[in-house]
């Protein structure tokens, strides 16, 4: 039997543009193009021409090789033509191969906010959608609050999809746009309207205020529709679209839909899907969910022993995919909550081999569990267990010492009379017989004069920590109030491109500030072969 295709249609870069925080830039547009375009999606909504300065100017030229690139904006007004509306003649200037329009389904809509009749509403889907047709473009219509309108009058909600069919629209997007529609009500709705419009012509464009946006997506296809629009790592207004990352997985690696329906998306290109996703989140200057389905640093991490020990004995104990199929990887967690299996399948990872009967290990053990008592977390801090561990085995040399530092943090005007804030550290450290005193100034905060202090002069190991550069801080509160332990996660990068992170926990956050600086250098000297 012949596999039925899917077409994947994003708009991260439309409705995904409208999640809380998220402003694009036409950089950042370009960027996220260039990914979905790699990445192997059918369609890269690019936004609204004509609406702003930023979205024309991105339609200035077409931003895809491969996908096809879609402009999004609104049926003609009523009261006048599609050939004298602004709106519609923004798209058709657009270096756009695809026109989607967007028109009420929902007649309390109509009335409401458009503050027309049904049958202008009508007139208007078929007016845009023949203008566009007529223009050359591929045309699709998207019919907002769909499943809202259908539940209140199927005729009309129906009226309107088989409107822009018969106008000559290649796609009618059934959207759920308020997000509230069920799996169950999605079925059964695209399988009606599947008798009015051919299921080829049926796409589905579901937000996640439910929770239901990935699987109400999937129940559209087993229904019949063959376009599934939503967003990567699910961006989107409120609760955000559905998430075509989690999508193209389970279509791709789940047997019930792998073996019905074909992608564009090849399995080279899954495999870059990790990547894709953890890309845009660097574009957003945003941490990735680490919990994510299929591309999530957690998302095939084993932390309590028991199912650590199966994992290793056949992942597929714990695993309903394999990570690698995404371009994502297997973590057994260190814990208090682990055992043996957790450590020797951790100390593989990073390159140290200890047999279970090996005295050391449980020294290791015992080590880690009791800084985890303290605070510190090594989930998220490769580098500072690889330092424990090979510190516990006798292999980090003593490159330095640190005698003391001091941090000063001063409010006060400057020369322009602005307020401004400035910090100011100095560190003395011991490199063999030699003492070291750096002092610097920070713009950016006292563990910024911190680390350029402690980076400015490490004696015979400075040229080896030229390129070190610090990429991102956490913190976070293990516990208590205002006297509470804090823990310091610092990510780490080199000029080879290598990033690693290191924790530091103390009541005082400059302190653990600091512990997890000391650790990102010398896992940088550790890495570069240094000797004391």
């Amino acid at each position: 039997m012949t596999a039925a295709r899917i077409h994947l249609f994003d708009t991260t870069l439309r409705d995904g543009a409208q999640t809380t925080g998220v402003d694009f830039s036409l950089d950042d547009k370009r960027a996220v193009a260039a990914l979905l375009d790699r990445l192997g999606v059918d369609y890269v909504e690019g936004g609204y021409p004509g609406a702003n300065p930023l979205d024309t100017a991105f339609f200035e030229q077409k931003a895809t090789r491969q996908a096809k690139f879609a402009a999004f904006g609104m049926t003609k007004r009523a009261g006048r033509s599609a050939a004298n509306d602004p709106g519609i003649a923004a798209l058709l200037e657009a270096k756009a191969d695809t026109i989607v329009f967007v028109a009420k389904s929902w007649d309390y809509h109509v009335h409401v906010a458009l503050e027309t009749s049904l049958e202008e509403n009508l007139a208007g889907i078929a007016e845009s959608v023949a203008a566009a047709k007529v223009a050359g473009r591929e045309v699709m219509l998207d019919c907002e609050h769909f499943f809202d309108g259908y539940k209140a009058n199927p005729d009309y909600a129906l009226a309107c999809a088989r409107t822009a069919y018969e106008a000559g629209a290649r796609w009618i997007v059934l959207c759920d746009t308020n997000g509230g529609t069920l799996p169950d009500e999605i079925g059964a709705i695209v399988r009606e309207v599947a008798k009015v419009v051919p299921g080829e012509h049926l796409g589905i464009h579901a937000h996640d205020d439910c929770g239901c946006a990935v699987a109400n997506s999937l129940a559209a296809v087993e229904a019949g529709a063959r376009q599934i629009q939503g967003t990567l790592n699910g961006l989107g207004e409120r609760c955000g679209n559905a998430n075509l990352v989690t999508l193209i997985g389970a279509l791709k690696l789940k047997e019930r839909y792998r073996d019905r329906f074909e992608l564009g998306v090849s399995e080279d290109q899954l495999g870059e899907l990790t990547h894709v996703s953890r890309a845009l989140d660097e574009v957003l200057n945003r941490a990735p969910d680490r919990h994510a389905p299929f591309v999530g640093a957690s998302a095939f991490a084993t932390k309590a022993g028991i199912h650590a020990s199966a994992v290793l004995k056949d992942p597929r104990t714990y695993e309903h995919v394999a990570p690698e199929a995404t371009g994502n990887t297997r973590k057994v967690l260190i814990s208090d909550q682990g055992g043996k299996s957790n450590l020797v399948a951790e100390l593989e990872r990073i390159g140290v081999t200890l047999g279970r009967d090996d005295p050391r290990l449980n020294r290791v053990l015992q080590e880690v569990k009791d800084k985890e008592a303290q605070g510190y977390a090594f989930e998220g801090a490769d580098a500072s267990f690889f330092l424990l561990v090979k510190r516990i085995l006798g292999e980090v040399p003593e490159y330095f010492s640190v005698e003391r530092f001091a941090v000063n943090v001063e409010r006060r005007y400057n020369a322009l009379g602005e307020l401004v804030t400035f910090s100011e550290a100095i560190v003395k450290v011991k490199v063999g017989e030699e003492l070291l005193i750096s002092a610097a100034e920070g713009d950016s905060g006292p563990v910024n004069a911190l680390d350029i202090a402690l980076r400015k002069d490490l004696g015979r190991y400075q040229s080896l920590i030229g390129g070190l550069r610090l990429v991102d801080y956490k913190v976070r509160i293990f516990q208590g109030g205002t006297d509470a332990v804090t823990r310091v996660l610092i990510e780490s990068g080199d000029e080879t491109g290598d990033r690693w992170t290191t924790v530091g926990v103390s009541a005082n956050i400059i302190d653990a500030s600091f512990q997890a600086l000391v650790d990102s250098i010398t896992y940088k000297l550790v890495k570069a072969g240094a000797t004391a």
